[in-house]
């Protein structure tokens, strides 16, 4: 007689124990909120408890192992590639947050809803990370893309904030769709919705209609990772919603888009990795050079950290075509680096404020080495790592995906992945000029702890890259390991 565990008991439960934690956190903070009202004292208490629960998931993350346990009917997978991007997940959701207790309260928008959205769309992503077939995929991918609408508009009395969130919805929409159909084509040509039963499948035997389903479920992947051609809410809703939400954009939910990203291709369609490898270069080349030139005539910051950041999607792309161990390593690593170069890099914008607001354009900066010389080292030091300068994070990212194209001979995606980045360091270093050789015009006052706190976090990260390279490579080659 066969006896089954059934899906809720506890051996079942303990693998999605962060996100059983999340899901109970969020409740707790909305029935916190409704008891006690809207305003800055219940804001308050809402973003601690946010902090406290994100940072009791993570820590739940970091107890489990790296081996691969499957739950809910083969649903949910735990595994170290899991691990690894759940904690980055993690911690640009802490980040946000931070970025945005005193910005919030500066700025008149003291809703206890932006913690709780925040806390269900981190739910969402780890969801993502974690997701093994393709029902869990687009569950995850809709929790955390409906919140992500609300926190875009979340200063409903600013218009720009109110039109970011109202693209990003309809072009999220379109996206959304086009997933679900080609998760649709997959099932019917395949019978099967579990990735491995898909592997399994299409071994060897790639079937025209799946291979046209992956089609559109990549185009829904790609929306979700701003990759061009499906890049065109990004720097629109970047420039629009405010700073803080920005800033989450950039961090957080890249890292789990990029995880599901990889999970699915290595791990539902490794047996047709040829069909799908030409997909993943075209992105990846079209979002390096179209992120590296169209970032030259950009003077708003946030649109220039939006083609920034669809240009260093591309790069983690190139470590995706890679198609091999090297190649997940190689995502991991970027991302970890990238996650940290953005948080910096909006901390140190967030930082310099005065009764007009933040900074906002790159004229801003003018002369900042002069006024505020910490903030201007700290911010030339994150330009230097985003170009790639050796010993900072991003050279060692962007090492580790060109390294693994080149073992996959891929020679001319590195190639036009190296030449993008030199294209990409005109406005990097301008950046760095503006701040070293232009005259202050503004004075500016100092960010509030959250707000150091994660310039410091963030800066430590990068400049010291070099002295931590090797556990962080470490845990990204077990990462690699366990998903394949």
């Amino acid at each position: 007689m066969n006896v089954t565990t059934p899906i809720f008991a506890l051996p079942s439960l303990l693998p999605a124990l962060p996100e059983i934690v999340l899901a109970l956190g969020a409740l707790l903070m909305l029935l916190v909120g409704a008891i006690k009202g809207q305003s800055a004292q219940t804001q308050r208490v809402v973003d601690s408890l946010a902090i406290a629960v994100l940072l009791i998931a993570l820590a739940l993350v970091l107890g489990q192992d790296n081996a691969k346990v499957l739950t809910f009917e083969r649903a949910f997978v735990s595994d170290g590639f899991s691990r690894f991007m759940k904690v980055l997940t993690l911690a640009g959701s802490i980040m946000a947050i931070l970025l945005a207790m005193d910005f919030m309260k500066r700025r008149g928008i003291e809703k206890f809803e932006y913690s709780i959205l925040i806390t269900l769309a981190t739910l969402g992503m780890m969801m993502m990370i974690s997701a093994n077939d393709l029902i869990a995929l687009y569950i995850g991918l809709e929790l955390q893309s409906l919140a992500l609408y609300v926190v875009a508009s979340i200063h409903r009395d600013d218009a720009k904030s109110s039109e970011a969130g109202l693209k990003y919805f309809v072009l999220g929409a379109l996206a959304s769709g086009m997933l679900l159909y080609g998760a649709s084509l997959i099932y019917g040509f395949t019978g099967n919705i579990n990735f491995d039963a898909i592997a399994t499948v299409l071994q060897g035997n790639a079937a025209t209609g799946a291979v046209f389903g992956l089609v559109f479920l990549m185009a829904g992947l790609a929306f979700k990772v701003s990759a061009v051609p499906f890049h065109m809410w990004t720097p629109d809703v970047y420039e629009g919603a405010p700073t803080p939400v920005t800033a989450f954009f950039a961090g957080a939910p890249k890292m789990a888009a990029i995880a599901l990203f990889v999970r699915v291709m290595m791990e539902a369609f490794p047996g047709i990795t040829h069909q799908w490898q030409q997909i993943v270069t075209f992105l990846a080349i079209a979002s390096m050079v179209l992120g590296a030139f169209a970032a030259i005539g950009q003077s708003n910051l946030k649109r220039l950290m939006a083609y920034s950041s669809i240009s260093n999607m591309g790069y983690a792309l190139v470590a995706l075509a890679a198609a091999n161990q090297s190649g997940v390593q190689g995502v991991a690593i970027f991302m970890a680096a990238y996650l940290m170069m953005t948080a910096g890099v909006f901390a140190c914008v967030l930082a310099l404020t005065n009764a007009k607001g933040h900074a906002e354009t790159i004229d801003d900066l003018a002369g900042l080495s002069k006024t505020r010389p910490g903030i201007a080292f700290i911010l030339a030091m994150l330009m230097f790592s985003l170009v790639g300068i050796p010993p900072l994070a991003g050279f060692f990212g962007k090492y580790y995906a060109f390294a693994a194209a080149i073992e996959a001979k891929l020679y001319l995606l590195a190639v036009i992945g190296i030449v993008s980045s030199v294209v990409s360091a005109f406005y990097y270093l301008r950046i760095v000029k503006v701040m070293y050789f232009d005259e202050a015009s503004v004075a500016y006052g100092e960010g509030d702890a959250g707000v150091k706190a994660v310039m410091a976090v963030s800066f430590a990260f990068v400049f010291l890259f070099a002295i931590i390279a090797g556990p962080v490579v470490t845990m990204a080659q077990a990462a690699a390991k366990s998903l394949l």
